[in-house]
């Protein structure tokens, strides 16, 4: 047996390391590190109480939205604030509009990417992929980022600016949009929507949507045109869904509001992907474990822990604590949320491969654009301008809290404790510190690490491709995973 060490890794947001024991050219296990040290759930303690709204945003550039949600949702928990409706349908927009961004950005230009490594270059399929997904040179990033350019647009006209935004509130948004805006807004899902009828799925989006099942999915690999097409058939033919097998158990927190006023978009909840059992959510039952970070302390529930470094803890291998639910170890992301959601062709796809893999995890996040994306041309239909886009309502001195919300790459939790109107304590849990968990004191590794046991490596060590499809299939954020 040998020990190999991958990283750092380019294309990835933050700091990521593994180390791979191998022997006989297979991954027999693996150890996820997350090196860099961030410290944002010290820097918002002794805050006002208001202060999160500033600090939390600034966590990420890629998903700031998400962290904003969950800040304000842990206000507004104990706080008991209702956003205005108006409030309500923008936040959802500038947060799907975030997550869309965020799923088209990995495709094309963290994960396709590695289609064009020297590798594949024998193979008879890799002139025309190269051609079309080569890092910062292929044609298909030339027609994707002016897309994404106008996604970010609507976090322009919602809430200002982006990154970073301050317009996010308990009470809703803080930036009233008027008529104009609200034409504009529909402008604006007009392009995107041509961008995935024309580019990525060469198919009207109603088609997509009314999928059941893997059959549809095998058509469109076999006959489609587009780039989700062109994904699928790689798929197929390099063995995708039998790499990155997950846990078991996948995990959402529930996410956007329903097309009509009805209950969430994708519902809350766990999904057993062997008894294909869906289980209540029951926030209470998430600890965290922090027996192989570098930080002190001992596994429990996060609104009563504190972050404190103990560079000497032995044992401790990365700055991520793990989270566990009742537990066990959970797999978060578009996956998930689809599974929860019960949507058939990821749940057809998930039970026909044996749990989840490279190819469901990014089938549902395009999927999910579909979805999101309908869903968005609804409430801007629904924003009534004129009336209210904020509630009021102080702030409370005292309490505790919890912001549960799903950013592009999963569920994003924020615990906070307020004492005389200032942070006493103050946790995050997200998506990546979920999927890149360290292994835990019971001796069971984090839905990466578990993943990648088994994985062939064809000889070429840390340079193997199926350790970038495996890896990248889960779409990091390491900025966002050590606090």
């Amino acid at each position: 047996m040998n020990r190999i060490v991958v990283g750092p890794f380019n294309r990835v947001e933050g700091d990521l390391e593994l180390r791979l024991d191998v022997e006989d050219d297979r991954v027999v296990a693996a150890r996820v590190t997350t090196p860099l040290y961030r410290g944002f759930e010290q820097i918002l303690i002794g805050r006002p109480i208001g202060d999160a709204l500033i600090v939390a945003p600034r966590i990420c550039g890629i998903c700031s939205v998400s962290q904003s949600l969950a800040a304000a949702a842990a206000l507004a928990s104990f706080s008991g604030t209702v956003p205005a409706a108006n409030g309500a349908l923008a936040t959802a927009l500038a947060h799907a509009s975030e997550n869309l961004a965020d799923h088209l950005s990995h495709f094309y230009l963290f994960f396709m990417p590695d289609f064009a490594r020297a590798q594949y270059a024998g193979e008879s399929w890799y002139g025309a992929i190269a051609e079309r997904f080569t890092a910062i040179r292929g044609r298909a990033s030339g027609e994707f980022l002016p897309v994404r350019s106008r996604l970010l647009e609507v976090m322009g006209l919602v809430a200002g600016k982006w990154p970073h935004s301050l317009a996010f509130r308990a009470g809703g948004t803080t930036r009233a949009l008027d008529l104009g805006a609200k034409t504009r807004l529909r402008a604006i899902l007009t392009d995107v929507r041509d961008f995935a009828e024309r580019v990525l799925f060469a198919a009207p989006l109603e088609t997509v949507l009314a999928w059941e099942g893997v059959e549809p999915l095998d058509a469109h690999a076999t006959d489609g045109r587009g780039d989700f097409a062109r994904f699928l058939r790689l798929a197929d033919t390099l063995g995708l869904s039998g790499l990155g097998r997950g846990p078991g158990t996948v995990m959402s927190y529930g996410a956007h509001p329903g097309p009509n006023g009805e209950g969430p978009l994708f519902a809350a909840g766990l999904y057993e992907t062997g008894s294909r059992t869906l289980l209540p959510l029951e926030p209470a039952r998430i600890t965290e474990d922090p027996s192989h970070s570098w930080l002190a302390g001992e596994a429990g529930p996060p609104a009563r822990a504190e972050t404190q470094p103990d560079i000497d803890r032995a044992g401790a291998y990365s700055w991520a604590r793990a989270p566990r639910y009742a537990g066990r170890t959970v797999e978060v992301g578009a996956v998930a949320r689809q599974l929860v959601a019960g949507h058939p062709v990821i749940r057809a796809l998930v039970a026909r491969d044996g749990g989840t893999s490279v190819t469901s995890r990014v089938a549902a996040r395009l999927l999910e654009v579909a979805a999101v994306l309908r869903a968005m041309e609804t409430w801007v239909d629904r924003l009534a301008p004129g009336e209210p886009f904020c509630t009021g309502g102080g702030e409370p001195t005292d309490g505790s809290g919890i912001g549960l919300v799903e950013a592009a790459r999963g569920g994003l939790g924020h615990w906070m404790t307020v004492r005389g109107g200032r942070i006493t304590r103050y946790q995050i849990i997200a998506p990546t510190t979920w999927n890149f968990s360290p292994t835990d004191g019971a001796g069971v590794p984090g839905p990466l690490e578990r993943s990648l046991e088994g994985l062939r490596l064809a000889g070429l060590g840390a340079r193997a491709a199926a350790v970038q499809h495996v890896v990248r299939s889960f779409d990091p954020c390491m900025v966002c995973t050590a606090h």
